[in-house]
């Protein structure tokens, strides 16, 4: 039984399960998430900006926010900085005051795109954050969210269930 991308037909769907991957997180009581807000970009040119994350964190003494743009890859092939080239991240970080940039893909970073993250983390004067999920990271952290298995993992949820039926009628 393998948890994978078989359910997710295109990119709006996989851009649809990273918002609902995010919003998920604010029921979860523990990680001190108030609230999570996920404003997607729509049809169209983007710009770079596929999501728009908006946090509000509870330290017990104060709420406080942090943003988080989000660029969704769902492409067969590997990300190189070929497919991010035309987005000067820097920029797009700033005009929309977030901290940082997550890029999360179906497939893998190359070592291109890895690098460039690695180089912008270092260098950044403004200390913005640059992240990236491979694809293989994103489906382990959806795979513990089981709220959203018969939405967007419904091959998997229906073969686990049959699965744990059988277990249980032995």
């Amino acid at each position: 039984m393998k948890f994978d991308y078989r359910n997710i037909r295109d990119e709006d769907h996989f851009e649809n399960l990273v918002a609902d991957y995010f919003r998920e997180l604010a029921k979860n009581k523990e990680n001190n998430i108030a609230n999570v807000k996920a404003t997607q970009s729509g049809k169209g040119t983007d710009g770079g900006r596929d999501i728009l994350l908006e946090f509000e964190f509870s330290d017990d003494i104060v709420t406080f926010q942090r943003r988080w743009v989000v660029q969704c890859k769902f492409r067969e092939d590997n990300i190189s900085p070929s497919h991010i080239n035309q987005i000067d991240i820097p920029t797009l970080i700033h005009s929309y005051s977030a901290s940082g940039y997550l890029l999360v893909c179906k497939k893998s970073p190359t070592s291109g795109i890895t690098n460039l993250f690695e180089r912008l983390n270092e260098n950044c004067k403004d200390e913005y954050h640059y992240e990236v999920w491979n694809g293989d990271q994103f489906l382990s952290k959806c795979e513990v969210l089981e709220n959203m298995h018969p939405i967007y993992f419904s091959d998997y949820h229906t073969r686990k269930n049959e699965w744990l039926a059988k277990k249980v009628n032995k």
